[in-house]
C-alpha cells in the first residue's frame, strides 16, 4: 500500500517547513523539494573535492558513483569515491529516521552532505546535488529536507508496437533518474509483437518479433520492422535501472492482446483463423488465450522466466480490452464456464486473472492489471492501474485494492503535445504539458482512508504511432517531468509558471544525457498563411477517432503527416477567404486503413464516387452546402507519396465562408488524407 504525504514524515520540524522557499531564493530544482532553506555563504565545488562513501555501504557508494557519472556528463568531473577524507568533501551518510526515499542535503563550510535512511534517499540526494552543481560556480549554503508524496512515480514504455534498442531504454532510465522517477512499466508483448526472449518457447520471438509494416493498396512493401530483447540484454537493463533507483515492471498481456503469442503457438487460441504474419493493424483484436490447462502451463512457464529476469515485486498482467466474442463462440470455453459455475465470460476472465495472480503470489509477487480486471473479481492484493479516467482507481480503492493513476487522455503520451509543425504523429487531441501538470492525484470521491490506496501516478507512452526513438523521447519529455513533480512534490502550491522556470534549466542539464525534448510548451504557434492551411490547422468535421497519421512512403527519409478522423475523413476550413479565389489545390496522400475498431467500422460512410477512383469534394457553407470544386483522385491512384490536385472554384457570393473538404469512396481502403489546401486568386 502506498504511503501518501510522506514528505511530512521527517523530523517534526519539517511540518513547519512544508512550504517551498521563496522563488527568489530557491534554486531551479525539479521536482520541487518539500523544503529548501538557503543561507549566507558559498561552497566551491571543484574536481579536487573528495567524494566520500563508506566502503561497506553499497547504497552510498552507488549514489556517489552516479553523482560522479552525471557530473562528468555535465563537464564537471569528480574524483572516484573514497571511504574517508579530511576537510570539505561531498559525503553520503546513513541517518535513521528519515522517510522512505527521503533525504537531507546540507551544504556548508564542510562541503555537501547527503543523509538518508535508505539507498533510494541517498540516490535522490545525489540527483539534487547534481542539479545544483551541474553548472559552474560555487554552491550556496543551504539545507534541503525532502521526500516524495507518492511511492510510485512511473513511466510506461510500449516496446511491443514499435521496438526500441537497449541503448534507448538505458537513455530513458537515465532521464527518469534525473527526475526522481522510480518505476518503469515495460510493455513487452501485444498483438503486434513479442519482445522478450522465452527460451522454453523460442517461436515467440522466432515468429512474432518481426512484422511487415502496413502500406496502402498497391504501394511498395516496406522493410520488416521489429526485434526482441535477449535475456542477457534484459538482465543488463534491469541492473542498470536498479543502480539508478528504478524498478522495472514487465507486462505480459492476458487474456487479450494475445495475437502474437497465438500466432507463434496456435494451440493457445480457439482455432479461429489468424492473419498471415503478425498483424500491423492497430486497435482491439478479438484473439484471446483459451482457458485450457495447457495454456495456463504455458503462461506459468513464461512467467517463470520473466520472474527470473525481473526482481520487481510486481508483474503486470494486462487484462484490458479482452473482447469476449471468441470465448462466447467456443464450445470448450463455454464448457469451462459451466464446469466452474461461473455466470458469464466476465467472470471467466476474473477466474483466469485470479489463477495467474495466485501463481504470482506463490512466488512472492503481486499482480497489476488495467482497471478492467475489476469487472470479474481479482485477488485482494491485486493492484489496479486506472486508465479509463480515475474511476477505476476510485472503485479499486473503495474495494480495498491499491491503485495507480494512469488516466487517459491526460497521462497518455501518444497524444500530440501541441499543434505546431514539429509535432510528430500521434493521437490527434493534444495533451499539453500544462494538462499533465494540472492532473489531480487526489480524487474527491475518496475518503482519506481510501486515499491511502493510491500508490502514485504514471505516464504511458503507447507507440502505435511512435515509429522512432527520437519521437519517443519527444513524446515523453518534458511531460514525464511533470509526472515526476506531481508525484513527488507536496500537495498544494502548484504553480505552472514556476514549474516552467525550473524546467528550462532541467532540460539543459538533461541534454548531455542524450535527451532532445519537445519544445511545444515554449514554442510560439506558427502564423496562419492567409490563403493556405495544413491539415493540422483545419478542424475535424466530427472528431470521432482523431489521429495524426504518418504516410507509409517513402521507406527512408521524412514522411508526410495527416490529421484525420478515421471514422469520418472530413476537414473544415473556418472562414476561408473565397473573395477573388479562382482555383483550389489539395495536397493528398493515401495511407492504409489498418485499424481494428470493431463495430465502429460500420459507422464509416462515404458518398458514392462519380469516377472509378473517387474524388475530393469541396463545399461552401459547411458540409451540407453547395459543392464548389471537384478534384478527381485518378492522378493520385498510383502515387504512394503526396499528389497535388487542382480544380477551378465555382463562383460564390460569400467573401468568407466555411469550406468542407471530404472525398467519395466505395470503401475504407485506401484511406485518403489531406495534407494541405490552398486557394489561388483568379
Amino acid at each position: 500500500m502506498a504511503v501518501t504525504g510522506r514528505a511530512f514524515l521527517f523530523l517534526p520540524a519539517l511540518l513547519a517547513w512544508a512550504a517551498p522557499a521563496a522563488a527568489a531564493d530557491a534554486p531551479a530544482l525539479l521536482p520541487r523539494p518539500a523544503h529548501i532553506a538557503v543561507q549566507a555563504g558559498r561552497f566551491d565545488l571543484t574536481a579536487a573535492t573528495p567524494l566520500v562513501a563508506a566502503a561497506d555501504d553499497g547504497g552510498a557508494r552507488n549514489a556517489a558513483l552516479r553523482l560522479a557519472e552525471w557530473m562528468a556528463a555535465a563537464g564537471r568531473p569528480l574524483q572516484a569515491p573514497v571511504p574517508r577524507a579530511d576537510g570539505p568533501a561531498i559525503r553520503f551518510a546513513r541517518t535513521p529516521g528519515l522517510a522512505a526515499e527521503g533525504y537531507r542535503l546540507r551544504i556548508d563550510a564542510d562541503g555537501a552532505t547527503v543523509s538518508a535512511s535508505d539507498d533510494s534517499g541517498l540516490l535522490y540526494g545525489a540527483v539534487t546535488l547534481w542539479q545544483l552543481a551541474g553548472t559552474p560556480g560555487p554552491l550556496p549554503y543551504m539545507t534541503i529536507e525532502d521526500a516524495p508524496r507518492f511511492g510510485w512515480r512511473g513511466v510506461m514504455l510500449d516496446s511491443a508496437r514499435h521496438f526500441q534498442s537497449p541503448a534507448f531504454v538505458k537513455h530513458l532510465i537515465d532521464w527518469m533518474a534525473a527526475n526522481k522517477l522510480n518505476r518503469l512499466h515495460w510493455h513487452l508483448v501485444d498483438d503486434q509483437g513479442w519482445r522478450i526472449e522465452i527460451r522454453k518457447y523460442p517461436e515467440l520471438t522466432g515468429i512474432s518479433a518481426w512484422r511487415s509494416p502496413a502500406v496502402a493498396p498497391g504501394a511498395p512493401p516496406l522493410p520488416p520492422t521489429g526485434g526482441f530483447y535477449s535475456q542477457p540484454e534484459i538482465r543488463d537493463i534491469v541492473a542498470y535501472a536498479g543502480a539508478r533507483g528504478i524498478v522495472i515492471i514487465p507486462e505480459i498481456e492476458m487474456p487479450g492482446h494475445a495475437t502474437a503469442a497465438i500466432r507463434a503457438y496456435p494451440a493457445l487460441g480457439m482455432g479461429v483463423p489468424l492473419p498471415e504474419g503478425v498483424w500491423s493493424d492497430w486497435g482491439v483484436f478479438p484473439w484471446l488465450y483459451n482457458s485450457d490447462d495447457a495454456t495456463f502451463a504455458f503462461l506459468q512457464d513464461v512467467l517463470d522466466e520473466v520472474m527470473a529476469l525481473f526482481p520487481s515485486p510486481w508483474i503486470h498482467l494486462g487484462g484490458d480490452e479482452a473482447t469476449k466474442e471468441q470465448w462466447k463462440a467456443d464450445p470448450a470455453t463455454q464448457a469451462r464456464i459451466r464446469a466452474l459455475g461461473l455466470a458469464d465470460e466476465n467472470a471467466l476472465q476474473g477466474w483466469f486473472m485470479a489463477r495467474i495472480g495466485n501463481y504470482l503470489a506463490g512466488h512472492g509477487r503481486r499482480m497489476i492489471g488495467w482497471d478492467e480486471i475489476l469487472e470479474g473479481g481479482v485477488p485482494a492484493d491485486a493492484v489496479v492501474m486506472s486508465w479509463r479516467g480515475v474511476d477505476g482507481a476510485v472503485t479499486a480503492a473503495r474495494a480495498g485494492h491499491d491503485a495507480i493513476l494512469s488516466a487517459a487522455p491526460t497521462l497518455y503520451f501518444d497524444h500530440r503535445q501541441g499543434t505546431g509543425p514539429d509535432e510528430p504523429p500521434g493521437r490527434g487531441a493534444p495533451v499539453t504539458l500544462a494538462d499533465v501538470y494540472a492532473f489531480d492525484l487526489a480524487p474527491a470521491a475518496l475518503t482519506p482512508d481510501q486515499h491511502r490506496h493510491i500508490m502514485g501516478v504514471q505516464g504511458n507512452l503507447w507507440t502505435e504511432h511512435v515509429r522512432t526513438e527520437a519521437r519517443a523521447a519527444w513524446m515523453l519529455f518534458p511531460r514525464a517531468a511533470a509526472v515526476a513533480e506531481i508525484g513527488w512534490s507536496p500537495a498544494g502550491g502548484k504553480d505552472y509558471a514556476d514549474f516552467l522556470s525550473r524546467l528550462k534549466p532541467q532540460l539543459a542539464r538533461m541534454a548531455p544525457l542524450g535527451l532532445k525534448a519537445a519544445d511545444s510548451a515554449f514554442a510560439d504557434a506558427p502564423p496562419l498563411a492567409p490563403l493556405a492551411r495544413t491539415s493540422r490547422q483545419l478542424e475535424s468535421c466530427t472528431g470521432g477517432i482523431l489521429l495524426d497519421l504518418e504516410d507509409d512512403y517513402p521507406a527512408q527519409g521524412p514522411r508526410a503527416h495527416f490529421l484525420t478522423d478515421i471514422l469520418n475523413p472530413c476537414w473544415i476550413w473556418r472562414g476561408a477567404p473565397l473573395a477573388g479565389a479562382g482555383r483550389i489545390s489539395l495536397s493528398v496522400g493515401q495511407i492504409p486503413f489498418n485499424f481494428q475498431i470493431g463495430v465502429d467500422l460500420d459507422k464509416i460512410r462515404f458518398r458514392p464516387p462519380a469516377t472509378p477512383d473517387g474524388e475530393f469534394e469541396v463545399r461552401a457553407g459547411g458540409c451540407k452546402g453547395r459543392r464548389i470544386a471537384v478534384l478527381p483522385l485518378a492522378p493520385a491512384r498510383d502515387n504512394p507519396g503526396l499528389t497535388r490536385l487542382e480544380a477551378a472554384v465555382a463562383p460564390t457570393r460569400a467573401r468568407r465562408t466555411d469550406l468542407c473538404i471530404t472525398y467519395t469512396a466505395r470503401g475504407v481502403s485506401p484511406m485518403w488524407a489531406l495534407d494541405a489546401v490552398a486557394l489561388e486568386p483568379r
